[in-house]
C-alpha cells in the first residue's frame, strides 16, 4: 500500500514537471493580428526585415524592449524583433473549416475576416459612406517597398535605425 502511494506521488511529480515547459511556453505565446508581420534584425522599423509571419500565426516572446518584442516562430530557427502592435495575447482561430480556409481565401480576406470584415460589412459601410473615394486607398495597398529600396532610401537620407548603425 505504501509502495503504491509512493509510485502515485512520483508519477504525479513527473507529470507536473513534464508539463511545466509547455505551460511556460503557452504563457509566452502571442498571435499575429495583422496581415503579415515583419520580423526585423533590430528593434526598429528601419531594421532589416529577416522574415515575415502571417496573420494568426503564434510566436514565442523571448524579450521585450520598449514597444518592441523579440520573438521566435515555434518549431523553426526564425527569430526577430516585431512591434508589439502587430501582436495579441488572444489565440486567433479561423472557423470555417480551418484546413480549407487558406485555400479558399486570400491572405487579405483571411486577415479581414478575422477582424470581423466581410463583403456584407464592406457594402453596408460603403452604403452609409457614399462620399468616400476608396481608389487612393486601393492604390496605396498595392505599393510594395523592397528591402533593397528601403536600404537605399536610408543610405541616401543618412538615416540610421534607433540605437545606432546597422
Amino acid at each position: 500500500m505504501l509502495f503504491r502511494r509512493h509510485i502515485q506521488i512520483v508519477l504525479a511529480i513527473w507529470l507536473i514537471l513534464s508539463m511545466a515547459p509547455a505551460i511556460v511556453l503557452a504563457q509566452n505565446l502571442m498571435s499575429v493580428q495583422v496581415k503579415t508581420a515583419q520580423l526585423r534584425a533590430n528593434p526598429s522599423f528601419l531594421g532589416k526585415v529577416t522574415a515575415t509571419v502571417a496573420y494568426t500565426k503564434q510566436v514565442e516572446i523571448l524579450e521585450t524592449q520598449g514597444d518592441w518584442v523579440k520573438a521566435a516562430v515555434p518549431g523553426t530557427n526564425v527569430k526577430g524583433w516585431i512591434h508589439s502592435t502587430a501582436l495579441t495575447k488572444k489565440k486567433i482561430l479561423l472557423q470555417a473549416g480551418v484546413s480549407d480556409v487558406s485555400q479558399a481565401a486570400s491572405s487579405d480576406e483571411i486577415a479581414l475576416a478575422g477582424k470581423g470584415f466581410n463583403a456584407e460589412v464592406e457594402e453596408e459601410f460603403k452604403a452609409g459612406n457614399r462620399h468616400v473615394d476608396y481608389e487612393p486607398i486601393n492604390k496605396m495597398e498595392t505599393i510594395v517597398i523592397s528591402q533593397k529600396q528601403m536600404e537605399a532610401f536610408l543610405q541616401q537620407g543618412g538615416l540610421i535605425f534607433e540605437g545606432g548603425a546597422q
